[in-house]
């Protein structure tokens, strides 16, 4: 599995301008070059993909530490440092905080319950009964849906960058060292 590459196809290039943040001046992802060997599948989950990514209902904050957890957990350092790069800041977790997420570390309390969440439900595919409660006291039932949602999906993301050995992005941030 290669990613494509240019020229593209109209539909494709229209695929991929659809994918892309815009105007961000760089060139199509990697991962959204390999999407686009399969445009119809790539056309399908676009809407999913990007409500997850942009209309979900947890805040910036909450959903970059899921997708930060589940792509270091899941060893997918391209989809980690694409994260780490365009969302440091912005969406309220720092980067030292990504770091900490790949190290496999835990954030302090009131983030902690996020962390362990994801780690559950990477590990066994469900929540135990004490992080469903901590979750219910943080969350509505539709934001522990969407947590469990953006969990899988990035697991899934990070399988297809795994399985394809996709290279990371040259301007990407790369996991830490641990010392």
């Amino acid at each position: 599995m290669r990613p494509i590459d240019p020229p593209y196809e109209p539909r494709v290039a229209e695929l991929l301008a659809k994918l892309m943040p815009p105007d961000s001046g760089l060139e199509p992802l990697a991962l959204f070059r390999l999407f686009a060997v399969h445009p119809e599948l790539a056309e399908r989950i676009r809407p999913f993909a990007s409500g997850l990514l942009n209309h979900g209902l947890l805040s910036a904050r909450d959903r970059e530490i899921v997708i930060a957890r589940t792509t270091a957990a899941c060893d997918a350092e391209y989809e980690w440092g694409v994260h780490a790069t365009f969302f440091a800041g912005s969406s309220g977790l720092g980067r030292d905080e990504y770091d900490v997420l790949a190290m496999g570390d835990a954030l302090p309390e009131p983030d902690r319950v996020l962390v362990n969440a994801v780690d559950e439900l990477l590990d066994a595919a469900t929540l135990s009964d004490s992080t469903r409660s901590a979750l219910a006291t943080r969350y509505s039932d539709a934001q522990v849906i969407e947590l469990v949602l953006l969990t899988g999906w990035y697991r899934s993301i990070a399988t297809l960058i795994n399985a394809a050995r996709l290279p990371l992005e040259p301007w990407a941030a790369t996991f830490p060292v641990r010392r």
